[in-house]
């Protein structure tokens, strides 16, 4: 219960108790609280600004008041109308018209798609600052978690790109997946700490230090060990695993990691032993595609340092789920409300995104954040964390 009600409803006793006695004039000899916590009631309120104009008796030059900044048109809508817009289609992946129809029913203000789609404008402009803060904060960062997902920008198969760390992300979108969109990022090129990601080839140019994801590695594992019944994929994932647990828990010595890593230079041996190399026959032209066994097994072997770099440095993570969690926000917008009409749409959701998910990481409200984007002085989060 609230301790500072805003509206208190007394109800007296009146009447006459059951021995004949009336009680109207009676003093209370105390109370029995009741609350109803209710929104109010959501209406637009119009404020209109007068701005005076006077002739100089002197000279006959006519003077006007000077209106606030923010009212620069004859009739417009206000900052928290803007950030509501904002908010439904970005926080929470609203399509344009339903987003309309949501400000209709609970204020009475009908906004147009392309009110919407500018109030997504300004609110990406206003975030430039930011953006440039956010991409030097990431660099400071001692690992940085990537991922990409596919989007349709105007019908076509574009991409989505994440970097993140526990209190920063960023969203960009490119029309490729590979180095190309890395370097339109302006961070990883640069980045010279830890780079966590899923072994996409294009990460492997960069001259960071790199980590593999070891969640997609287990999948890939039991993937090999259940339907190809290949049993050293099994047995260096139950032995992954169990070396995962152990320095989870603190447990893990010194000896115990020198046998893991004995065990699995052996398991990778194994591994190769059982899936040998597909030569070419003597009608087929090019490279010959190896087992996914074989693949696996060299990529392991290629890649140990990386696999096991959670080993290593205590402070790389196990797994890429961070920034995995990140991404999938913007495969349920794509679920939700499908692609993007333009290009300059996409880059507008993921600046604006990559806001939303900052200050939720860091606690801080989202709604005072979007509002404040429009009355032209943005709540920043911290970069350095």
């Amino acid at each position: 219960m609230s301790d500072q009600p805003d509206v208190i409803v007394r109800l007296p006793v009146r009447g006459k108790c059951s021995c004949g006695e009336c009680l109207d004039e009676v003093k209370a000899s105390g109370q029995v609280r009741r609350q109803v916590h209710e929104l109010p009631e959501l209406r637009l309120i119009v404020t209109e600004y007068q701005a005076e104009t006077k002739i100089c008796p002197n000279c006959l030059t006519q003077k006007q008041a000077c209106f606030p900044a923010e009212v620069s048109s004859g009739v417009q809508y206000g900052n928290r109308v803007h950030g509501l817009a904002t908010y439904l289609n970005v926080a929470h992946f609203i399509p344009l018209r339903r987003s309309s129809e949501i400000i209709k029913m609970l204020c009475g203000a009908e906004l147009s798609d392309g009110t919407i789609d500018r109030s997504l404008k300004i609110a990406c402009d206003g975030l430039l600052g930011f953006e440039t803060n956010l991409k030097a904060g990431l660099l400071e960062q001692t690992v940085l978690h990537a991922d990409e997902t596919g989007a349709k920008v105007g019908g076509q198969l574009n991409w989505i790109h994440v970097l993140s760390c526990e209190m920063l992300t960023f969203y960009a979108h490119h029309a490729k997946r590979g180095y190309v969109a890395l370097e339109a990022m302006e961070v990883l090129p640069k980045y010279q700490g830890t780079v966590m990601h899923d072994a996409w080839c294009a990460y492997f140019q960069l001259l960071a230090t790199h980590a593999l994801c070891n969640s997609h590695l287990l999948r890939e594992l039991r993937a090999l060990a259940e339907y190809h019944q290949q049993v050293w994929a099994g047995e260096l994932r139950v032995a992954l695993q169990g070396v995962y647990h152990a320095f989870k828990c603190g447990s893990l010595t010194e000896f115990e990691k020198t046998t893991f890593f004995d065990r699995y230079d052996q398991l990778l041996e194994i591994g190769l032993s059982v899936n040998p190399v597909q030569t070419r026959g003597s009608k087929t032209r090019g490279r010959v595609a190896q087992s996914k066994g074989r693949n696996l097994a060299l990529r392991l072997v290629q890649y140990k340092d990386a696999v096991l770099r959670f080993l290593l440095d205590a402070r790389v993570p196990f797994d890429n789920n961070l920034a995995e969690r990140d991404i999938r926000m913007v495969c349920v917008k794509r679920k939700v409300s499908g692609g993007f009409r333009s290009a300059d749409g996409a880059k507008a959701f993921c600046r604006i995104r990559s806001y939303i998910s900052t200050l939720k990481k860091q606690g801080i409200n989202v709604w005072d954040g979007l509002v404040s984007i429009f009355r032209g002085a943005v709540i920043m989060p911290r970069f350095i964390c």
